[in-house]
């Protein structure tokens, strides 16, 4: 069963305002888009101020959904999609002299330095990938968004989807090539 398919009931109980409703939305989704918004910006603060507002926006919209069009999880990821392009656009504007320091909250340093080090790598390849690459990369690895629904989301063909997930995947083996054992 699509875990999808129960979206339009709960949706109908924010509508009504139903607390508990609010929960589960929450609950259910929040995960994902923390997940999303964290690889698309790179930050957990940023990523949780979008998922907040995706909720937001989801809880005033709720009144307003009518079934049989897209999909609400395919337009809540949308929406988080286009609030962190709306902050990647902001920091364009805003240049830093470095970029700021972060809590590490990983493992202790003897168990964790050979993973944290991989994370970060990974993490800068695709920091470094064009928006729309690491977004296509995004929603199809991280997400784990069919082709189809991810190029819905992007608003490409497939084709276009299944290209901009060749060159992203071509471009993180460059980057990342020395990290592969022989």
């Amino acid at each position: 069963m699509d875990p999808g398919d129960g979206d339009e009931a709960l949706l109908a109980r924010v509508a009504a305002g139903d607390p508990a409703a609010i929960r589960s939305l929450v609950a259910a989704k929040l995960p994902r888009l923390l997940a999303l918004a964290g690889r698309m910006l790179g930050e957990s603060a940023e990523a949780e101020d979008v998922a907040q507002e995706t909720f937001v926006r989801a809880w005033k919209q709720a009144r307003n959904w009518r079934p049989g069009g897209a999909r609400f999880d395919t337009w809540l990821h949308r929406v988080a999609l286009n609030l962190c392009y709306d902050r990647l656009r902001r920091r364009r504007e805003v240049a830093m002299d470095s970029p700021p320091d972060h809590a590490d909250d990983g493992p202790a340093p003897d168990r964790g330095l050979q993973a944290r080090d991989v994370g970060r790598r990974v993490a800068a390849a695709m920091a470094a990938l064009p928006d729309r690459q690491r977004e296509a990369v995004s929603l199809c690895h991280y997400q784990e968004v069919s082709n189809i629904e991810a190029a819905a989301l992007m608003g490409v063909s497939v084709e276009a989807l299944e290209s901009l997930l060749s060159r992203g995947r071509r471009a993180l083996r460059v980057a990342l090539a020395d990290m592969v054992e022989p």
